[in-house]
């Protein structure tokens, strides 16, 4: 496999189109070999894929299934800014998970897991990384899951 799109479609699923900003930002910034991609969420067919609130009737596995879906965004950010390439990907080297949760809410690792699972899986060992899992009472366009990263490239 030498381009993430193809690594992607062999794992099952494919890269949606880069999403614009839907705010006064840029989806991408790169600095050196430092690519940073803004806050991502899953998107089909032009709207949240998983809209709702863990903990307030959603449970883990769809939060873990929306995780992934906003992991794909920023892969196709990511493919978007390196030809495509595997190779010029040296290190995922931290994502944030916001996890629109109640209070009471307590297994944001378990959700994180599904982008944290899927960049192992595209990335192999440059696909490990630092991370932080976080709860939030809303996110944009009412995304259960949203997304951002820093990544080193070639």
């Amino acid at each position: 496999m030498d381009t993430i799109s193809k690594k992607v479609f062999s794992l099952g699923h494919s890269l949606p189109a880069p999403a614009a900003p839907i705010a006064n930002f840029v989806p991408t910034a790169l600095a050196g070999d430092l690519l940073y991609i803004s806050g991502q969420i899953g998107v089909a067919n032009g709207t949240a894929s998983h809209v709702g609130c863990l903990g307030a009737g959603m449970d883990v596995e769809t939060g873990y299934a929306a995780a992934q879906a906003a992991a794909l965004s920023v892969l196709s950010h990511i493919a978007a800014n390196t030809a495509d390439s595997l190779a010029k990907v040296r290190r995922v080297l931290k994502l944030t998970i916001f996890v629109a949760s109640t209070p009471e809410f307590s297994q944001h690792p378990q959700v994180a897991n599904g982008a944290s699972d899927l960049f192992v899986s595209v990335f192999g060992e440059a696909g490990k990384h630092a991370r932080a899992a976080i709860g939030v009472a809303s996110l944009p366009r009412g995304a259960a899951v949203e997304v951002e990263a820093v990544i080193q490239i070639a």
